[in-house]
């Protein structure tokens, strides 16, 4: 698959009010009813880069992955049809809240729902931050990345890497406890120059995602980020720290539908004809003291 950026991702909340107001007052993001129900949350010119959606549970519910034209998406649907994976198409209501022009919903081998489509809606709408945030890093590079749960890890990244496309950007091994085993996490790329726009880990999550990350351009904004979290009492999952393999200086916070959220900056643009996959030993350089919450990996 010709996969170029993590477009959006959906979850899932049993009230809205909750998550529009983190958006707005700690995020620093706009908000905006969703065609058939939910809650559209804008990071830049599109009408919206996450989606939120009522319901029972509070969770993490779908990845959007974008592709660039509707050959790609033919491609693709005829990649998952070689490997026999179940594909539901679209309705047009769905791809109407989407804002797609097609869009195709599958689950890899550890359930984690995905959604690939082409034509994404613009409203050529500028973003201007409640917060007076500058802008968050996407363009090409999507919204940020997802980490997702791979109990059955080697059908998961299989999966990802043969069926999907990824790429392997680097390993690490995290231990869960001095005297715990180690569980595998892999840090996958698509066609953006982004360090990962996906990660899976070797460990079950019951909000259904480790975390999600956002990019802002320089520490000021994650600091002014940090000093919202704590004025609306967010909880903290990780402290600030900088990461070893893509640079990333951030912190975690938990977000209303129980995963976390990374809020940083720095991150690694990479040219990947000239990158080596590597194991790096260490999650962070300084920081991201993981013991303050339940977040976890990187």
């Amino acid at each position: 698959m010709d996969i170029r950026a993590l477009g959006y991702f959906v979850a899932q909340t049993d009230d809205l009010t909750q998550w529009q107001a983190y958006a707005e007052d700690v995020l620093g993001m706009m908000t905006s009813p969703a065609p058939g129900g939910g809650l559209y949350i804008k990071m830049d010119e599109r009408p919206f880069r996450m989606l939120v959606i009522e319901g029972n549970d509070k969770r993490y519910l779908a990845s959007g992955w974008e592709l660039p034209s509707k050959a790609a998406f033919s491609a693709a649907l005829q990649t998952l049809a070689a490997h026999d994976v179940p594909v539901e198409l679209a309705g047009r209501e769905l791809c109407a809240q989407r804002g797609a022009q097609q869009l195709a919903v599958f689950s890899d081998p550890a359930g984690n729902r995905h959604e690939i489509y082409w034509g994404y809606l613009s409203d050529c709408e500028p973003f201007v931050s409640p917060q007076g945030v500058k802008a968050f890093l996407t363009g090409e590079m999507g919204l940020g990345h997802t980490v997702l749960p791979a109990p059955n890890f080697d059908a998961t990244y299989e999966f990802l890497t043969e069926v999907m496309g990824f790429g392997l950007s680097d390993i690490y091994h995290f231990r869960p406890g001095p005297d715990a085993p180690a569980v595998r996490i892999h840090f996958m790329h698509c066609a953006n120059p982004r360090h990962h726009s996906l990660a899976i880990c070797e460990f079950p999550v019951p909000s259904g995602c480790v975390h999600v990350m956002v990019e802002v351009p320089d520490m000021t904004e994650v600091g002014r980020a940090h000093d919202r979290r704590i004025a609306h009492q967010v909880p903290l999952s990780a402290t600030l720290g900088q990461h070893l393999n893509d640079k990333m200086t951030s912190f975690y916070m938990k977000t209303p539908s129980g995963f976390d959220l990374e809020y940083g900056c720095g991150g690694l643009q990479m040219d990947w004809q000239q990158h080596s996959a590597f194991e790096f030993t260490k999650v962070s350089i300084w920081g991201h003291d993981f013991s303050v919450g339940q977040g976890g990996g990187q």
